[in-house]
């Protein structure tokens, strides 16, 4: 089988007798072209499966169209809703996405890191993994003005665009409504500490406590490593073996919440009345394990919008109008499920089935305004 040969602009200028720059200037809707003559050139161009060499711009601008994207793991719920949100608002102004996962292994974030950078993204939005203590691979991108965006897990090291919620407001939230159903004894389910958003939804957790006169024990709090599956059924075994086990745990994810309800099941104790357990992210399987999962929601595709929008608006401006850093926090929900809801039952008369009772934790939703 013949393979069929790139159509160049230096054919199409061949077969019409134009010059290259005469089609180059027709393609783009130059304005110095007529328009009779960027009709035929397009026309022809469509008919003979020109495709315009977006990687040669790219190398004479030393930029393309595209929005690097590297995240722990795509099959996580909150990360494709991250990941919608990033293309929904990037495609409107005609930019493309390229996303890479690092499998919360910091030398796989390195390596995407750099071939980002080597195909010349415009911007990057960066949620780092679970293993990521050093920065300095994010350089090579600040060098350049390539504007970086982290969202979600960001570091305090570095001042640039952030797009979080109030992590610590949210665990304290979890906490205080588990307390609000009477619980004593409350685990906590915590992910890596020098992570933000697992650091300050501990100290939320803590905070609630001391203010309740609660007294915090150490051996109710579990270090995990992913927040699995596989961690939240081994981390409710050991708490439920106790000699004193806990009346509530409030988890740093849906995973090992989910996890945490099914494995306490098997050991015939009852959710909510022996334990309430909250989540973190509202993922669907918090709406479909029974009982339903209590949850804090977390708006990943608004911050997916923002953070591509924060990029759009950065390459826009002038370098004396540029913002080097900001910070955007958005609201979040505490969303109450049968798993947790021991004192308030609302039930649906005609399926039994308990509705979830939304309450707001009172933090400002931001967005990002014009760059000034």
């Amino acid at each position: 089988m013949k393979i069929k040969k790139e159509v160049t602009i230096y054919d199409i200028a061949k077969e019409l007798n134009y010059s290259p720059s005469t089609i180059s200037r027709a393609l783009k809707g130059h304005s110095s072209i007529s328009k009779k003559t960027t009709k035929e050139i397009r026309e022809y161009a469509r008919r003979m499966g020109y495709r315009p060499n977006s990687l040669a711009a790219s190398l004479r601008n030393n930029r393309s169209n595209t929005i690097g994207i590297m995240i722990a793991r795509i099959n996580r719920p909150f990360v494709s809703s991250l990941i919608s949100g990033i293309e929904e608002s990037a495609r409107k102004e005609g930019f493309n996405v390229i996303i890479s996962q690092s499998n919360d292994l910091y030398a796989n974030e390195v390596n995407n890191a750099k071939a980002l950078y080597d195909t010349r993204i415009s911007g990057l939005i960066v949620s780092l993994s679970m293993e990521t203590k050093k920065l300095t691979h994010f350089k090579q991108f600040f060098d350049l003005d390539i504007p970086v965006v982290f969202v979600d897990r960001v570091p305090k090291e570095i001042e640039t665009y952030k797009v979080i919620i109030d992590n610590y407001s949210a665990g304290y939230k979890a906490t205080q409504h588990l307390i609000e159903q009477g619980c004593k004894r409350i685990a906590h389910f915590a992910g890596a500490q020098h992570v933000n958003v697992y650091n300050e939804r501990k100290k939320g957790y803590i905070d609630a406590l001391i203010d309740n006169n609660i007294p915090v024990d150490e051996g109710l709090i579990i270090n995990f490593d992913t927040l699995s599956f596989e961690e939240g059924e081994k981390a409710t075994n050991l708490l439920m073996e106790m000699q004193n086990p806990p009346d509530g745990i409030f988890s740093s994810n849906d995973t090992a919440a989910v996890s945490a309800i099914l494995t306490a099941k098997k050991r015939n104790i009852r959710i909510p009345d022996d334990l309430a357990v909250i989540g973190f992210n509202d993922d669907p399987l918090a709406s479909i394990v029974d009982p339903g999962l209590s949850t804090i929601t977390h708006p990943a595709a608004e911050m997916g919008k923002i953070s591509a929008e924060t990029i759009l608006e950065h390459l826009k401006l002038g370098n004396n109008k540029k913002k080097k850093s900001h910070t955007y926090i958005l609201s979040t929900e505490l969303l109450i499920r049968e798993s947790s809801n021991r004192k308030k039952k609302v039930r649906n008369q005609k399926s039994g089935v308990t509705k979830g009772l939304i309450e707001e934790i009172n933090l400002p939703a931001s967005k990002p305004p014009a760059l000034q």
